[in-house]
C-alpha cells in the first residue's frame, strides 16, 4: 500500500508540476520592426503599443490556456527585407512562433515568402505572420498565404473610401499624387488613378511620382513642384520620416489645398505640422479617436499615455491583432499555429472601440470599418505628439461597404 500510494503521490506531482511549467512557459511574440534608423520613431512606437497591449489585454487578464503570459520579444530590421529575413531565422531558432510586423510592405513581402517556405519544409515547427500595417494589396491578392493574416485595411480599400469622400467635393479638379518608390507607395497610385478614373473621370491627375524611401533630406523642391502644378487636392501614402518631411516643406509653401494621408498622424509628424495642416491634412484610418469612442477605449488611451508619456497609440490594430490572436488560442485550445489559424478564419469580434471586426477567410483580410478624419486643435481629447492637434472623424465607411474582391486562391494545409 505504501508504494502505492508513493506511485499515485509521485504521479499526481509530476502531473501538477507540468501543468504549472505549461503556465509558466510563455508564449512568444516576436516584434519585426525598424528600431533604429529614419524610421526608428515609428517602430520604437509600435513595440510600445504591442508590449502594452500583450500586458494589460492578456497577461494582466490572466494570460491563455491556463494562465500562460504573452512575452514581447523586439528583432531590429533596419526597415531592410534583407535583416528581416536575418531576424526572422534568429527569432525562429530563439522559440519564437508568432510574428508581428507591419512597417513597410517590401519586408512584409519578404516575410511572407519566407514563413510560407518554412512552414512548408518543417511542418512540426510552423510560424504564423501577424501583419498588422503593411498594406500592400498582393499580400491578400496574389501573394495571399494561409500563414499570413492582415489586421489593417489593405492600400486599395483605404483608397477606395478616400475617393468616395474626394468624389463628393466639387472644387476638387485636378490631383496630385506623391509617394515612396517601393510596392506600398506603387499600390497607393495605382489605386489612386484606378478609383479617381472610375469616380471622377473628370478629375485631372496633374502630377504622379515616386521618390526614394528614407533617402530624400529636403522635400521643399517636391513641395514647390505640387505647388506650382496648380492640384487642387494631393494624395499621398508616405509614412515615418518621409511623411515628416513631406508635411513640412507643404506647410511651409502655404499650399492651401485637402491633403489626403495614410500616415500623416504621430511620431512627430503632427508636432511638425502643427497649424500649418489645420483643416487640411486628412488621414485615411481604422478606430477612433475623437470624439472618445467607448469609456473601455478611453481607459485603455489614458493608461497607454500615463506609462508612455512621449508615445501615442497610432496603430490601434496592434490591439486588435493582441486580443484577437488570445481569442483563436483560447477558442483552439492550443497555441500551435496551425489550430490558431483555423480559429482565426473567419473570427467575429468587437474592438475596444465598440466596432465589428471580422477576419475574411478567403483571404485573411480584416474588415472593419474606416474612417477619414481632419488634423484640428479643436474639439480634441486625445491630441497627438502632444502638441494639443489630433484627428476628428469627418466621415466614416461601414465595414461592409469597405469590401474589396479578392483574387486570393489560398492553399490550405492537409
Amino acid at each position: 500500500m505504501k508504494l502505492k500510494s508513493a506511485i499515485i503521490t509521485s504521479a499526481v506531482f509530476a502531473a501538477v508540476s507540468a501543468f504549472s511549467a505549461q503556465a509558466a512557459d510563455s508564449i512568444k511574440l516576436g516584434f519585426i520592426d525598424p528600431l533604429s534608423g529614419p524610421f526608428a520613431a515609428t517602430g520604437t512606437g509600435g513595440l510600445k503599443q504591442l508590449e502594452y497591449a500583450a500586458d494589460v489585454l492578456v497577461n494582466e487578464k490572466g494570460g491563455v490556456l491556463g494562465g500562460r503570459k504573452f512575452e514581447v520579444v523586439p528583432y531590429d530590421n533596419k526597415i531592410s527585407p534583407k535583416e528581416s529575413l536575418v531576424q526572422l531565422k534568429r527569432a525562429i531558432g530563439e522559440g519564437v512562433r508568432y510574428i508581428f510586423q507591419g512597417n513597410s510592405s517590401g519586408v512584409a513581402n519578404a516575410l511572407t515568402d519566407a514563413i510560407k517556405k518554412h512552414n512548408r519544409r518543417n511542418p512540426d515547427d510552423r510560424v504564423l505572420f501577424l501583419n498588422y500595417s503593411a498594406v500592400d494589396p498582393a499580400l491578400t491578392n496574389e501573394k495571399c498565404n494561409y500563414w499570413h493574416f492582415r489586421f489593417d485595411a489593405n492600400a486599395d480599400m483605404k483608397m477606395n473610401a478616400m475617393t468616395d469622400v474626394i468624389k463628393t467635393n466639387d472644387n476638387i479638379k485636378s490631383v496630385y499624387i506623391i509617394g515612396q518608390d517601393y510596392s506600398f507607395g506603387k499600390a497607393v497610385a495605382a489605386a489612386a488613378v484606378k478609383f479617381l478614373k472610375e469616380k471622377r473621370p473628370d478629375i485631372t491627375i496633374v502630377g504622379n511620382e515616386l521618390h526614394p524611401i528614407g533617402k530624400v533630406k529636403d522635400f521643399t523642391p517636391y513641395a514647390t513642384k505640387i505647388r506650382a502644378s496648380g492640384a487642387d487636392a494631393v494624395i499621398t501614402g508616405n509614412w515615418g520620416a518621409d511623411m515628416v518631411g513631406l508635411g513640412k516643406a507643404i506647410g511651409e509653401t502655404g499650399l492651401d489645398v485637402p491633403i489626403f494621408t495614410y500616415y500623416a498622424a504621430n511620431d512627430g509628424i503632427t508636432k511638425t505640422i502643427g497649424a500649418s495642416g489645420k483643416d487640411k491634412i486628412r488621414l485615411v484610418h481604422e478606430g477612433v479617436l475623437n470624439p472618445v469612442s467607448t469609456d473601455a477605449y478611453k481607459a485603455y488611451h489614458e493608461g497607454f499615455k500615463a506609462k508612455n508619456p512621449d508615445k501615442d497609440i497610432t496603430q490601434y490594430r496592434i490591439a486588435n491583432a493582441v486580443q484577437m490572436l488570445a481569442a483563436a488560442m483560447e477558442k483552439a485550445g492550443s497555441d500551435k499555429p496551425i489550430d490558431v489559424a483555423a480559429a482565426l478564419e473567419g473570427m467575429e469580434f468587437t474592438s475596444l472601440h465598440g466596432e465589428k471586426l471580422m477576419m475574411r477567410a478567403s483571404d485573411h483580410q480584416l474588415i472593419q470599418p474606416i474612417h477619414i478624419s481632419v488634423h484640428t486643435d479643436e474639439n480634441i481629447v486625445f491630441d497627438a505628439d502632444n502638441s494639443g492637434f489630433g484627428l476628428v472623424v469627418e466621415n466614416t465607411i461601414a465595414a461592409a461597404d469597405t469590401e474589396l474582391p479578392t483574387t486570393c486562391k489560398m492553399k490550405r494545409p492537409n
